[in-house]
């Protein structure tokens, strides 16, 4: 992308690993304006690589070869050090707390090219273009139910919703969650990480209950990887 504004924040240090994840995110604040300007300062501690406005402006505040601070306390597939190999992008949008809405069409039409390019240098595996709240399902909700998930798997940069071939494997939820946590996700807290999942997978019923299409999803998901459809 050609007209990414540079809009540096000083709260980033080094990478010690090369970049794997791709991690989404709602700003979760009144306005744009209140978020910039605590993603840059630097006693808030907090960061990103990229930020999108509603109408579709694209920031850069971090280069996407320093580690910015915007997972924290996190997990994804075996790592803890999320922010080490990711790319933060944070989309304005008051979040559950402030107002939550629809992202806009101009920040979904920037994020594509943005996203695109991101998974193009770094070769990111379609599963590891994750929210917020996938990789770290007891502190967080963004970027939440109303992300166009299905937008991004249509352009082949996320993974899509299984829609066809499912079939219920009536796992306990005990079941549920040991199969959820080999699928990548944090499963400490039980409750949060199937709400993380509905909010990925099935947006339109989040409640935090396993029941047969949580189950027959996950599955999917699992024999997709195993026979090398997704990574």
């Amino acid at each position: 992308m050609d007209d990414i504004i540079d809009c540096p924040s000083p709260n980033f240090d080094e990478r010690d690993q090369p970049v794997s994840i791709v991690v989404l995110h709602y700003t979760g604040m009144s306005d744009a304006a209140s978020a910039i300007d605590r993603l840059r300062d630097p006693e808030a501690r907090v960061s990103c690589h990229y930020l999108i406005a509603e109408d579709g402006q694209v920031l850069r505040m971090v280069p996407e070869d320093k580690r910015a601070w915007h997972a924290g306390r996190s997990y994804w597939r075996g790592m803890h050090d999320v922010n080490g190999a990711s790319v933060g992008i944070e989309i304005v949008n008051p979040g559950h707390e402030l107002g939550y809405r629809p992202f806009t069409r101009p920040q979904m039409d920037s994020l594509l090219p943005l996203l695109a390019g991101i998974v193009r240098r770094h070769q990111v595996p379609r599963a590891n273009v994750v929210g917020h709240s996938d990789v770290a399902p007891a502190r967080k909700q963004d970027p939440g139910e109303l992300f166009d998930w299905g937008l991004l798997a249509r352009h082949g940069l996320a993974v899509a919703r299984p829609a066809r071939d499912l079939v219920d494997p009536h796992w306990t939820d005990g079941g549920f969650l040991l199969a959820l946590e080999r699928y990548g996700y944090d499963v400490r807290e039980a409750e949060a990480a199937v709400t993380a999942f509905q909010r990925r997978f099935r947006p339109e019923l989040v409640d935090g209950e396993t029941d047969g299409e949580c189950r027959a999803i996950l599955l999917q998901l699992l024999l997709d990887r195993e026979r090398g459809h997704i990574l």
